[in-house]
């Protein structure tokens, strides 16, 4: 890299998947997107967010957790990590998302923040709604397969 090119840049975000029961009865806790500008009308993940500049990871899907389903003491597990594109090469559009799992959580997670999120259901995990935020759907999809590969590639 030259000098006068800046360094390429990633966003961090990270995400926790809500699970509860076991086996082929496990569910999965998510959210229906409205009023955000981003793969709105899309179910997703219940909780998700970009790392804050000083933040751990753990410490944002823990603070994402309490914004937006209103649970706190979330015992988070890593899934796996995520660097997807959207092929524009911009900084904005090249991410690195990291997954956790949570089963144990303090509270009863709802809705906190209704001008983004329409609905907040518990799905089968082996029969998600229709549609999905694509990436996410590519890691639930694992997950329900019991194949989730420890860093995944999407858009490229």
């Amino acid at each position: 890299m030259s000098p006068s090119q800046p360094r390429f840049a990633v966003v961090p975000a990270a995400y926790v998947v809500f699970l509860r029961g076991s086996g082929g009865d496990r569910e999965v806790l998510l959210q229906l997107r409205r009023g955000t500008g981003y793969m709105d009308e899309h179910w997703a993940c219940a909780a998700a967010g970009h790392v804050e500049p000083g933040e751990s990871v753990f410490a944002a899907a823990g603070r994402e957790a309490g914004e937006e389903v209103g649970v706190s003491d979330v015992e988070l597990a890593p899934l796996c990590a995520m660097q997807r594109s959207n092929g524009t090469g911009l900084a904005v559009d090249e991410r690195v998302d990291y997954f956790f799992t949570a089963t144990s959580w303090s509270g009863e997670p709802r809705i906190v923040e209704p001008e983004k999120c329409a609905d907040l259901r518990w799905f089968a995990l082996a029969a998600l709604p229709d549609p999905v935020v694509p990436h996410e759907h590519a890691v639930l999809a694992a997950l329900a397969s019991g194949q989730v590969p420890p860093v995944i590639s999407f858009g490229f």
